[in-house]
């Protein structure tokens, strides 16, 4: 009795694309097939085919899927196969003969060209009516008859690339002649619309945009660089490639055979997959724009940390964001790509929580008292203000500048704070900073008289708690290796808590929005070394206050410790386009003391443009709201759920939430942020603050009025503190940014009144009157788009 070989079967990215378009059926036939070429490849009744030697350590086969399907397997090392393609149909067979296998030598990865598409949709296309200007017609002749000139023939799309340099960039070799016939972008998007390599999509789309070819290089082409030398002939190599591969876990590879697997649950990106398993001397930094997956390299920085410790049940990965919502996405995440023994080991928490641990700590039986919200912080002021007969800082300035200056520089004592740096905010000059001061003793005094506190003053006794904790730990350290590695428990008091710090490795997202103290605690939780703390954020969508400069802080990221990602995976290139118009002209920080752009940012899908829409008042913008939602459920399909509404203030999502629920309209909405039943379709409402770390197929602004956004008090800034002013306005923009970029297919922006100074001035000319979307007959065919 013949004993069954056992294979593995590993799917590229380019066959999981394949796989993710076909039907139900013939999914589950792929996932039948894998199956039984894992348990026997020896197995008659699979029916494999040697199709050719690719080299010399690779073979090409044909194999029947079912009466159906056929697949194309690269086989390298022994009994390991990778699925490279799949067809289904009578030509199956005939498609895959023709696919044409390649290492790309500058990814490294396997790639295919399906050359039968490659024929059907560019070299089969004739030249397009339009596509090149024509000569002017000649002179008419002494007989009286014009002729016209000849044609001119349609220049390239690609012709300022020649094809040793468009290798160089990554493109795919059995391309280039086809390449050479696409002479306008409807070519080029049927061509991209089929599953090509991805380096060479990235380069295609960059290029058709208009990207400089250095800039391209710069940007894409070093992002997918393989680590080492590439060899065009070994497909072993080749085969064990991050970039060649979904996944080298045999249950995942399964799970993705189906319905509902998530795509960044398997491939990275190989920039992203880079920054989730490089080794670094110390912290690292990744910055992006929206939609960059920053969060997804974080969340597989910690397996990979996680896979790397030695066994244990302790939890010494610590992984933090900065609210509530955040992490418990982040915490549902971590399960779906790891399970139940990757969350085991992880402190999954948000920052502020983290922080009144830790003082819960230093107080054991005396409960914490309860926060102030920032409303009832600006309040405090305002009393403080009035009894101290002081008006000249008005509540928002003193809370600034307590956080920021006084808590964020750890200012313990006046005279600390009379020497406290406060670069773009402004001078104040040591009689102004005086009067703070007793402002600030008088807000403290009040806060203890009612036993209060605020986030901003827990996070920083959370920040001295653990500084003494780890010079308790390092000192410590000293003494036993002083005293030639002694155990040391028995100098606690029978306590070992103390003897190590707190976490090996933290991984921290949203990095923008923490703020000085947060950091002084984070700091202070792992000893600086190798990957001690791994920071994914972007300065373009900070919504609070908190500008750090991270180098003076303990946590520095030189030279390749910071990278950026560059390639935008949840919003279209139109959406992109004019979200990146909201901030154009702004200085924005790198999370240090260096500056950051969004030079290189792109996206590859494509889609609608973004809709504006202008209305008189209030009342008919939030009417015309409904309208939309409603034609978006009815008319496309698009449940309510998928679409979310974003306004500058509570009162205007109460006031919206009740106008949707009229009976006229009769749509159900949800606020954002409140816990919201399962399996109700409703539409979700909120500020655009709690527009932060979501994301919905379909997004509405409203609101976005001069006076609402930036809002008008901003405007007692302008001349006398230009400073805060500035800040303040980017903030906005910010704001408005984030919320732009949470909108996968569609976005559209409303407003009443003058519309904000943020939006271009193409789209305030072309935008559409709302009363358009009230008439009787519904909204018009052809909506407002700019």
């Amino acid at each position: 009795m013949n004993t069954p070989i056992r294979t593995q079967v590993i799917p590229t990215p380019q066959a999981n694309e394949d796989i993710k378009r076909l039907a139900p059926s013939d999914k589950n036939a792929v996932g039948d097939f894998v199956r039984r070429l894992r348990a026997d490849r020896s197995n008659r009744a699979l029916r494999l085919t040697s199709l050719r030697d690719t080299g010399r350590n690779g073979r090409l086969f044909l194999t029947r899927i079912d009466s159906r399907g056929m697949a194309l397997l690269l086989e390298t090392d022994e009994n390991r196969f990778s699925l490279l393609a799949v067809r289904v149909g009578d030509t199956a067979r005939d498609e895959l003969a023709r696919i044409t296998v390649e290492i790309n030598e500058v990814s490294g990865g396997v790639e295919i060209v399906d050359q039968s598409v490659v024929s059907r949709e560019v070299v089969a296309l004739p030249l397009r009516e339009g596509a090149a200007e024509t000569e002017p017609r000649e002179p008419t002749s002494a007989y009286g008859t014009a002729h016209p000139a000849p044609r001119s023939l349609p220049v390239p799309l690609f012709a300022r690339c020649d094809d040793t340099e468009l290798l160089r960039l990554g493109v795919s070799a059995p391309l280039l002649p086809a390449l050479r016939r696409i002479t306008d972008r409807g070519q080029l998007d049927a061509l991209l619309g089929h599953n090509l390599p991805g380096l060479t999509r990235d380069v295609l789309l960059a290029l058709s945009d208009g990207m400089d070819p250095a800039d391209v290089r710069v940007h894409i082409t070093e992002a997918w660089r393989a680590d080492d030398q590439v060899d065009p002939g070994d497909w072993v190599k080749a085969a064990r490639r991050p970039v060649s591969r979904v996944s080298t876990e045999d249950a995942a590879v399964l799970d993705a055979l189906g319905d509902g697997f998530e795509a960044w649950r398997l491939f990275l990106h190989p920039e992203q997959h880079r920054l989730a398993t490089t080794s670094f001397k110390g912290s690292a930094k990744v910055t992006g724009g929206p939609g960059t997956g920053k969060t997804v390299v974080a969340l597989h920085r910690v397996r990979h940390l996680v896979e790397r410790l030695p066994p244990g049940h302790t939890r010494p990965v610590l992984l933090t964001t900065f609210n509530t919502n955040l992490a418990k996405d982040l915490r549902d995440r971590l399960h779906q790509l790891g399970g139940d023994e990757l969350v085991r080991r992880v402190d999954v928490k948000s920052i502020d929580r983290l922080a009144r641990e830790v003082v819960q700590e230093t107080r054991p039986g005396a409960p914490l008292a309860p926060p102030l919200s920032d409303e009832q912080a600006l309040g405090l002021w305002h009393t403080v203000c009035a009894e101290a007969e002081e008006y000249a800082f008005d509540a928002e300035f003193l809370d600034w500048e307590f956080k920021h200056v006084i808590l964020a520089q750890g200012c313990g004592t006046d005279r600390m704070y009379f020497r406290a740096e406060r670069k773009g905010r402004g001078v104040l000059q040591r009689p102004q900073r005086r009067k703070v001061w007793e402002l600030v003793q008088r807000y403290r005094a009040h806060l203890d008289r009612e036993h209060r506190t605020t986030h901003a003053l827990i996070a920083d006794e959370a920040a001295r708690a653990e500084d003494r904790r780890m010079a308790k730990v390092t000192a410590q350290a000293r003494y036993k290796a002083e005293h030639g590695g002694l155990d040391l428990i028995h100098r606690e008091a029978g306590s070992g808590m103390w003897l190590k710090p707190r976490y090996r490795h933290v991984v921290v997202d949203e990095a923008q929005d923490l703020s000085a103290s947060h950091w002084r605690m984070l700091r202070a939780m792992v000893t600086p070394g190798p990957n001690d703390i791994f920071l994914v954020g972007d300065a373009h969508q900070r919504i609070y206050a908190h500008q750090v400069v991270l180098g003076r802080l303990g946590i520095s990221t030189p030279g390749r410790a910071s990278r950026r990602l560059t390639l935008n995976y949840r919003t279209t290139r139109e959406i992109l386009g004019s979200a990146h118009g909201l901030i154009t002209g702004e200085q924005f920080d790198d999370l240090d003391d260096g500056r950051d752009t969004l030079d290189g940012y792109r996206s590859v899908l494509t889609g609608l443009a973004p809709q504006y829409w202008r209305a008189p008042d209030w009342q008919t913008e939030m009417r015309a709201i409904a309208a939309l939602l409603r034609e978006r459920h009815d008319r496309y399909g698009t449940p309510y759920a998928a679409m979310a509404v974003g306004v500058p203030s509570r009162d205007a999502v109460t006031q919206l939430a009740v106008t949707l629920a009229d009976e006229q309209y009769g749509i159900r909405a949800c606020e954002i942020g409140r816990d919201i039943p399962s399996g109700v379709d409703a539409v979700r409402i909120g500020t655009l603050h709690g527009f932060k770390g979501l994301e919905f197929q379909r997004v509405f602004l409203a609101g976005v009025s001069e006076g609402l956004i930036p809002h008008q008090r901003i405007e007692t800034y302008r001349h006398d503190q230009t400073e805060r002013y500035r800040q303040e306005e980017q903030r906005s923009r910010s704001l408005l940014f984030v919320a732009a970029t949470r909108a996968r297919d569609e976005l559209v922006i409303t407003w009443s009144g003058k519309a904000s100074r943020f939006l271009p001035d193409h789209a305030i000319r072309g935008a559409g009157h709302a009363a358009e979307l009230l008439a009787d007959d519904g909204p018009p065919s052809g909506s407002a788009v700019a």
